[in-house]
């Protein structure tokens, strides 16, 4: 089924319900508006890119998707290939990479490919998150440390040693101002759990660096002050050769959207004891991937944290992630200029305190205790990621684990005999 939910939602909707939504896609735009900010700056793009984005993929995705209550936008799991594809393809590369995976959701949907993600094997997909989660900490090491290097080479076994040769340039004003926001923002969540304390760590970070004038990078700094409205949309710049060369990062950006919405989605059922549309929210995935790249924003897809932001601050249907991407919207519109006082190391924190949770640590100990088969299929996969590349990595896990999911089937006992001749 392709419905939209937002349409079986809306046959019983009143004001109470639209109170609560009201609510609490205010609440969620508090915390997307500094995830989507530094989690652009982390893949390589200006940050203005991400706000785009939580805009305009958010809207459709609420708007279009087959759960009652996801919330999408840009995510922690796109770091690593978004910024890949920039490095290799340059930013247009990216924007017809994300254009071209909006399109192969549309077809996945079409077809409901919606439940092939059972054969993807757990193991597989918690490999590649929580070593994703390790690419996405190193990379926040500079901005946390306020590290003296020009540039931190991509490649993780170049990176490390390129980090611990500068360890003598670390700014301690830098490093004070984040590890205040990250106390603040594990302090916050244990003590107000609903309460948008990302935005008011962050913040307050940020406030201490302006009134102290301490010598620590800001978002205005390095990449100047936010654009105060939308871009026009337009077509992204494509050849065939151009389609040719970009196809297999679109792939894995559709493959990774795919993945990640219909994972975030079931989450959200459990949590709600709902029943999500695994169609129609590839057929949205879709949707907002081409809509973001229109606007020359990156890839999009359901944001488990968001989403469950969402439910915990009481949204109730598809309205609550349409308000999140509204007030988002009304932000930028009035209060751009605001946002290049946020100061980097503080951003920093919140990205690693994102990649702590992608790793799911309360879950380490459960692996530890399952079959040795997934948990040397999770390690395989892990490595892959933070050593060679996503993609490789999903490949050779998702070959891997079905080969081993086909040697557990239980031989079936042949009733043929051999003919009497």
């Amino acid at each position: 089924m392709r419905q939209p939910k937002i349409l079986t939602t809306l046959q019983s909707y009143n004001v109470p319900l639209f109170a609560a939504d009201l609510l609490a896609g205010a609440t969620v735009a508090m915390v997307a508006l500094p995830l989507s900010l530094a989690i652009s700056i982390a893949s390589g793009a200006d940050p203005a890119k991400g706000v785009v984005t939580a805009i305009v993929a958010g809207f459709l995705i609420s708007l279009f998707g087959g759960s009652r209550v996801q919330i999408g936008g840009p995510t922690g799991a796109f770091i690593v290939v978004v910024f890949s594809v920039i490095a290799e393809h340059g930013y247009d590369g990216l924007v017809l990479a994300t254009f071209m995976a909006g399109f192969i959701l549309l077809i996945a949907g079409y077809f409901r490919a919606g439940n092939l993600i059972a054969f993807v094997p757990e193991a597989v997909v918690n490999g590649f998150t929580i070593g994703i989660g390790i690419i996405i900490a190193t990379s926040q090491l500079k901005d946390f440390f306020g590290l003296a290097v020009e540039k931190v080479p991509a490649d993780f076994a170049e990176k490390i040693p390129a980090l611990w040769n500068a360890r003598d340039s670390i700014n301690l004003a830098t490093l004070a101002i984040a590890s205040a926001t990250l106390v603040l923002i594990v302090v916050l969540r244990r003590i107000a759990p609903r309460f948008p304390g990302l935005i008011v760590a962050v913040g307050i970070g940020s406030v201490l660096v302006a009134f102290m004038s301490l010598p620590v990078d800001t978002l205005g700094s390095r990449f100047g002050e936010l654009p105060s409205q939308l871009p026009w949309p337009q077509l992204p710049d494509f050849s065939f050769a151009k389609i040719v060369e970009v196809f297999p990062s679109a792939f894995i950006i559709a493959f990774l959207a795919a993945v990640e919405s219909l994972l975030s989605a079931m989450v959200a059922d459990k949590m709600i004891e709902g029943h999500h549309r695994p169609n129609a929210e590839l057929t949205a995935q879709g949707i907002a991937n081409i809509a973001s790249a229109l606007f020359a924003g990156l890839p999009a897809t359901g944001a488990i944290a968001r989403t469950a932001t969402n439910i915990k601050a009481g949204g109730k249907t598809p309205v609550a992630g349409i308000v999140h991407a509204i007030v988002i919207l009304l932000v930028m519109l009035l209060a751009a200029p605001l946002a290049s006082y946020l100061a980097m190391p503080a951003l920093a924190a919140l990205l690693i305190i994102t990649a702590w949770n992608m790793t799911e640590p309360h879950k380490w100990r459960e692996y530890a205790k399952g079959p040795k088969s997934d948990m040397v299929l999770l390690l395989l996969t892990l490595v892959l990621t933070v050593v060679v590349d996503l993609s490789v990595a999903i490949g050779v896990g998702v070959s891997v684990g079905l080969a081993l999911r086909l040697s557990r089937r239980k031989a079936v006992e042949s009733d043929w005999s051999s003919p009497d001749r």
